[in-house]
């Protein structure tokens, strides 16, 4: 099983929204190293549910229902989606001013690579996220 990061802004589309929903298709990506992410997802593997730009924090954990398909909003063949499913939400948002003081997780994608909107997560990055949102 691998570990994922996605960015949602709120407004757009927050933690709470996606709970209601109960599964949605994560479209809309149109950067290649994000979609190269999506295609390397594979059913089961969990997610961290990013707030990005108001909030930035880490407030949820979600699972991959369905692998990379064509992204339902374009005709280009380029651009995927995934299916993602909420499993819980966060005892205490990790924020990414935690992060970023975080000496354990300074070569973590979300510190190097910020815009980055899908994002590979390392075992060690998720049991340290884990630990500072009161998960573990």
């Amino acid at each position: 099983m691998a570990y994922w990061l996605v960015k949602s802004e709120p407004f757009k589309y927050s933690w709470d929204q996606f709970v209601k929903d109960k599964q949605t298709f994560w479209d809309g990506v149109r950067n290649y190293a994000a979609r190269n992410n999506l295609r390397a997802m594979k059913k089961g593997d969990e997610v961290l549910f990013y707030h990005s730009n108001e909030g930035t924090e880490i407030v949820g954990i979600a699972k991959v229902a369905k692998e990379a398909y064509q992204d339902p909003t374009t005709d280009d063949a380029n651009w995927v989606v995934v299916d993602l499913k909420p499993v819980k939400k966060i005892k205490k948002p990790v924020t990414l001013a935690q992060v970023k003081a975080d000496d354990r997780l300074k070569n973590m994608a979300l510190v190097r690579l910020g815009r980055l909107s899908v994002q590979p997560v390392t075992d060690e990055e998720w049991d340290i996220v884990m630990q500072l949102g009161g998960m573990k």
